[in-house]
């Protein structure tokens, strides 16, 4: 039986990254975040924790936020995560 993959996700964090979600990714693989981060240092603490992909959202401005994508394609044990894709 393949290993069990554990995606954390989280998004509007607006810049505040409590505790408790931390403490509820800490076993992850990878960590999505969904948009409206708020600054480079969530990512980077979430970063501590597993890799992550992470998508801009409307409140991703400024110069730090350019090197974050607004859409992201992320594959894990077969199935893709689309975080912020846009309907059409």
């Amino acid at each position: 039986m393949p290993r069990k993959m554990i995606v954390g996700l989280i998004s509007d964090t607006h810049g505040l990254l409590r505790p408790e979600p931390l403490e509820l990714m800490r076993d992850s693989d990878f960590i999505v975040h969904a948009g409206d981060i708020g600054g480079p240092e969530v990512v980077a603490e979430l970063a501590r924790l597993a890799p992550v992909v992470a998508v801009r959202g409307n409140v991703g401005k400024g110069a730090w936020a350019q090197s974050i994508p607004e859409t992201e394609v992320l594959e894990v044990g077969g199935a893709a995560l689309l975080p912020n894709c846009p309907l059409q």
